[in-house]
């Protein structure tokens, strides 16, 4: 495969629907194929999941069914759009990708790491090449989230649910920095986007 898969990644209400418009924009500007997906999601099958996993009446799903569920989408995404892009050449941007379970379902629920990286290398086969973090204080994130309209099933979890998740993205980023860079989303919106700016700049300037 010749293309490149590039994720956002962060937690409730850092702004991954704004920063995801600016980043197609500017990938598309460099006259590149650009596929945008998002998880859970992004075909007709992961649709349908997405409706069960973030549904509020589905509050007694249990940790093990939600990460299921999590890769069951996935890899139909993987092999219905993400698989044939990036054989084609394209840029792929994907709004989460597995690092959303490292953290959701592991750091937040508690999944052995061991057992999604399990999941990760049979349900999916790829990685990332770059992954954008938005990072920003808990109670801001979730201020933000929760005055958008009524919480989803995710968004209805305790605040120490959404701190787990957090350090959970900061291993992420530890363990494979190279891959990484963090954005502080806290920041106004014209300074997210230069960070962004510049995280996108540098990879593609270093060759990627």
């Amino acid at each position: 495969m010749t293309g490149r898969l590039i994720t956002l990644e962060g937690g409730e209400g850092a702004g991954k629907s704004t920063a995801m418009a600016h980043l197609a924009a500017r990938i598309a500007a460099r006259g590149v194929e650009l596929v945008q997906v998002r998880e859970p999601g992004g075909t007709a099958t992961g649709e349908a999941i997405r409706k069960v996993l973030l549904d509020p009446a589905h509050a007694g799903l249990c940790a093990e069914t939600e990460l299921l569920l999590m890769f069951a989408s996935r890899a139909q995404l993987v092999r219905e759009t993400i698989r044939p892009a990036l054989a084609r050449g394209a840029v792929v941007l994907s709004d989460r990708f597995t690092d959303a379970s490292f953290a959701y379902q592991g750091g937040g629920r508690g999944i052995d790491a061991g057992r999604i990286a399990e999941l990760e290398r049979w349900a999916c086969g790829i990685k990332p090449d770059l992954s954008l973090l938005l990072d920003l204080p808990i109670d801001q994130g979730l201020a933000r989230a929760r005055g958008r309209g009524p919480a989803d099933r995710i968004e209805n979890e305790s605040d120490g649910f959404f701190e787990r998740v957090r350090s959970a993205y900061r291993r992420r980023v530890a363990e494979e920095p190279a891959r990484w860079r963090v954005i502080d989303a806290s920041q106004p919106v014209e300074q997210v986007r230069a960070a962004l700016d510049a995280a996108l700049d540098g990879w593609f300037g270093a060759g990627a």
